[in-house]
């Protein structure tokens, strides 16, 4: 009987262990699932305004980009580095993938692969939009001349600023992050 009984306590005791073990593999598993995924969403012009729109109340950074700007591609982590930084505090941080350039037999989700393998890479793991009207019209919505562009808006869901190269004649006379994040911490302060 003691047996028996000592037996059935340790195959209780060793079925417990086996599913507080089960339990935290199916956790740390459920955790990783829960972890923001990189997507991408091709978007007409507005629904792009609709999006920024939607998010009124918060700062909004947008960044305009292209796997074909070296420059938009270097200076993309800094946008990913933005968004864990400032991501809790009242920000959102988006990038528009300017990469569709309006030729009839390269529709946007021609695009979509490279975009994604680059999104992928720099684990922008926030919300990534691609243009489907063309870079041009883009370019002119946005008002800008070229890429790379950071917009930032402001609480009340108007632009409060344009970064960009436009007018840049060297690369040292460009905008960097530092002067978006500087900008960003204004806004923030701001109520």
């Amino acid at each position: 009987m003691r047996t028996e009984n000592g037996s059935r306590i340790g195959l209780l005791a060793g079925g417990l262990l086996l599913a507080g073990l089960a339990g935290l593999l199916g956790m740390e598993s459920s955790q990783a699932d829960d972890k923001a995924k990189v997507t991408l969403e091709i978007s007409d012009w507005d629904s792009v305004v609709d999006k920024i729109a939607a998010h009124k109340g918060k700062i909004v950074v947008l960044d305009a980009w292209s796997t074909s700007c070296p420059p938009c591609m270097k200076e993309f982590p800094n946008l990913v580095k933005m968004n864990a930084r400032y991501g809790g505090k009242q920000v959102v941080c988006m990038s528009l993938s300017c990469d569709y350039a309006g030729i009839k037999n390269k529709p946007p989700e021609f695009y979509r692969e490279r975009v994604m393998k680059f999104l992928e890479k720099e684990q922008a793991t926030f919300e990534n939009l691609m243009a489907s009207d063309e870079a041009e019209i883009v370019f002119d919505k946005l008002k800008i001349a070229s890429i790379p562009a950071v917009l930032v808006y402001g609480r009340d869901g108007k632009l409060a600023k344009c970064f960009n190269n436009d007018n840049a004649t060297t690369d040292e006379e460009g905008f960097t992050y530092a002067d978006v994040s500087k900008f960003v911490e204004d806004l923030l302060k701001k109520k």
